[in-house]
């Protein structure tokens, strides 16, 4: 699973400031007034010129996202959050859908908004969708939907085109001619329909993964077609948020190897395979072969797991509950291999077979010799090499194997450097009962790190297993008898007596002990930001002293028959409306402002605002005693019955959904399609004030209701 971590705080200043400065410019009245336009302009080609009829081909929509914006996939959990790209085609006769849609490369990214990960473009975004021709003159058309979001002023804007393809030859069987089959002759374009699109059914596309909104950092990349008909991604520049997030993966296997060095397994093995080397002809020169075999032999291991990975295997393992419980297996075996109830050893003659090999001599031998090094040391190296694995697992090509040859570099380096140095064997501590404390505590953070893997499965299958208080009760226990080993005070299988306790180990136990202290309050209520990546939502708390101490009793608006109530909920145990007609109507019977909140399921920066400004005690006072909150959310796909269905006055489509509605009563009424958009308006659903957008200054928002309220007190 390709889990990274959310926007550091130093990103988050450095938006800050942006922000700042945008802010100025948003707040007149006629910067909400506009219409934002798409960020993404599209164009549709099809993969090659000509087929016979009966053939198939790919339709290729490519989007050009602006600088600044990034656009989602459309290969992630629909009910994630974002809104996914999708393509709603008008049924006939003249072709027929072929498998999935398939994006071309799209990158991926951690949201702890969402805690999972989304995948989306920058620059540029193609999908691909097979069809199969039925017909001389084939009709392809449809509608497609997505959105596009901005990092630098936070504005996610909902977007949908008409698309038609055309120009395509089809020849009788046995006529196409070479060129229609070269792949290097250019494909031909088609246009963009401006024609109201028909009801449609859209093929499934695969959403098997999690996902979140990422704000990306990275500048835009490109696609290029290659040589055989396929896109694949070519980048233009180096990805900042990639990058490090490569290089972080990278330190993590190097400082992986060091540790594994630390292992009885392995560290009794250093002098002796040293005074091998030290003894034979051209002995450093072999024993750079030695090193450099154990880097091959781990990177082999990388490069297979990378070959098996891909985008639409990524999603599989980050959301399906099979990979994530065999996950939390393998790490829960390996934990318990490390304390030392079992251990983990492969077959004995494969074993004696490459033992044999590596006597054989020269440099087949040496060879065979670090094959065999890798075999015997594997009950101690497996479990960490297969945490690194897993970790990697995540549609990554170059990440497993990265990490395996950063692994193994650490694992070498001492083996080459001990053999051309020898007399730097005399600096290396003694074996002894330290190493298995190495072991011990390693067994004990696979334990811990296994219940993620679990809760995963869990959140996404609602089985309300392991809710919040029950993931934070095994990591309480874990950690603290923890502590208690580093003290003395438990002992595994293979632990000698204890008769005093070093410095080190002091130290250790005080961090550990001051983890676990850190970690109580949160049974409670507290939001412990440090463990958000890893912990269930705070929804899931039984008991939450927060909810219990947030404020007023309920609102006579919990006493209300409300639309969709069962569908949505406001955060901070707000009372609210779904709809906005009972949200006037009954703002009017209590004779108070209305807050329109047009949010969305997709929408991070919806969600930091409500986590970072709504929960504000002046601004949540505000909202609770002063407003009647509408959440309009525009990105949800729950159909109406069809007798509320109507044409939009703005762009001649009917508005089946929820969230079309929503989105386009954003558009007509108030001549705006970007989220967050806040609203404050009478009883007859007019402005009272300039809107506001995403502002993270909560004095600023506390000031922006204060206004709302005085102009309605005014009327």
């Amino acid at each position: 699973m390709n889990r990274q971590p959310a926007h550091s705080p130093n990103i988050h200043m450095k938006r800050g400031i942006l922000l700042t400065l945008n802010i100025c410019l948003l707040l007149t009245f006629a910067a909400f007034s506009q219409i934002q336009k798409s960020k993404a302009h599209w164009t549709y080609t099809f993969s090659k010129p000509e087929v016979k009829k009966g053939e198939t081909v790919d339709l290729v929509f490519t989007a050009v996202i602006d600088k600044d914006w990034y656009m989602y996939s459309s290969d992630f959990d629909p009910d994630l959050g974002p809104m996914l790209t999708t393509f709603t085609f008008e049924k006939n006769k003249t072709f027929e859908v072929v498998g999935k849609l398939k994006p071309q490369n799209p990158k991926t990214k951690y949201e702890e908004v969402w805690q999972g990960n989304v995948r989306y473009f920058e620059g540029k975004g193609v999908f691909k969708q097979t069809v199969k021709i039925l017909s001389d003159n084939p009709v392809i058309k449809g509608t497609s939907e997505y959105q596009t979001c901005s990092h630098v002023t936070g504005l996610c804007i909902p977007g949908n085109e008409d698309f038609e393809f055309k120009g395509l030859k089809v020849a009788s069987a046995g006529a196409v001619t070479p060129a229609a089959t070269d792949p290097s002759q250019p494909t031909v374009s088609a246009t963009s329909s401006k024609e109201p699109a028909t009801v449609a059914v859209a093929p499934k596309t695969d959403t098997a993964s999690v996902a979140t909104v990422p704000a990306p950092n990275d500048p835009a990349s490109a696609t290029n077609e290659a040589t055989d008909g396929s896109t694949q991604l070519v980048r233009t520049d180096e990805n900042p948020t990639t990058d490090k997030s490569l290089w972080g993966f990278a330190l993590a296997a190097f400082l992986s190897g060091l540790v594994a060095l630390l292992t009885p397994c392995v560290f009794p093995i250093i002098p002796m395979t040293v005074s091998f080397f030290t003894n034979q002809e051209k002995g450093k020169l072999k024993a750079f072969v030695y090193g450099i075999s154990i880097i091959l032999i781990y990177t082999l291991i990388g490069t297979v797991v990378s070959r098996l990975n891909g985008p639409a295997f990524a999603n599989f393992l980050s959301t399906h509950w099979l990979p994530n419980l065999l996950f939390f297996g393998i790490f829960f075996v390996f934990g318990l291999s490390f304390l030392g109830l079992f251990e983990i050893v492969l077959p004995s003659g494969f074993v004696n077979k490459m033992d044999q090999k590596a006597d054989q001599g020269g440099y087949a031998g040496v060879f065979f010799m670090a094959f065999t090094l890798v075999l015997v040391s594997f009950s101690c190296t497996g479990p960490i090499v297969g945490s690194l694995l897993v970790a990697s697992a995540g549609g990554e090509v170059v990440k497993p194997i990265i990490g395996m040859a950063a692994f193994s570099a650490a694992f070498a380096i001492p083996f080459t450097s001990f053999a051309l140095f020898p007399q730097w064997l005399k600096s290396l501590p003694k074996s002894g009962g330290w190493l298995n404390t190495v072991k011990v505590v390693l067994g004990f953070l696979e334990l811990a790190l296994a219940l993620k893997f679990f809760s995963i499965a869990d959140q996404v299958y609602h089985w309300n297993l392991l809710d919040r208080e029950v993931y934070l009760a095994f990591w309480i226990v874990i950690f603290a008898m923890l502590g208690f080993y580093l003290l003395g005070k438990i002992r595994t299988p293979h632990d000698s007596p204890l008769e005093k306790v070093s410095v080190p180990r002091i130290l250790l136990s005080i961090i550990t002990f001051t983890f676990v202290v850190y970690m109580l309050p949160g049974m409670w209520g507290a939001p412990l930001k440090a463990l958000a990546g890893y912990l269930p939502p705070q929804s899931t708390l039984d008991f939450d002293l927060n909810k219990r101490t947030a404020g007023a009793a309920p609102s006579a608006v919990s006493g209300e028959a409300r639309k969709y109530a069962d569908l949505f909920h406001l955060p901070h145990e707000l009372e609210g409306f779904f709809d906005y007609n009972e949200a006037l109507a009954y703002a009017k019977k209590v004779n108070k402002p209305v807050f329109i909140d047009f949010t969305g399921h997709g929408c991070v920066n919806c969600r930091e605002m409500e986590a970072r400004v709504w929960v504000d005690p002046a601004v949540l006072k505000r909202l609770r005693e002063d407003y009647v909150i509408v959440a309009l959310y525009v990105d949800d796909k729950t159909e109406l019955p069809e007798a509320q269905w109507y044409t939009s006055k703005y762009d001649n489509k009917v508005k089946k959904t929820i969230g079309a509605q929503n989105a386009d009563l954003q558009i007509v009424k108030y001549n705006n399609n970007a989220q967050p958009h806040y609203c404050l308006v009478d009883h007859e659903g007019k402005l009272l004030v300039s809107p506001k957008n995403y502002d993270l200054d909560p004095a600023k928002f506390a000031a922006f209701l204060d206004s709302g309220k005085a102009a309605f007190g005014k009327k």
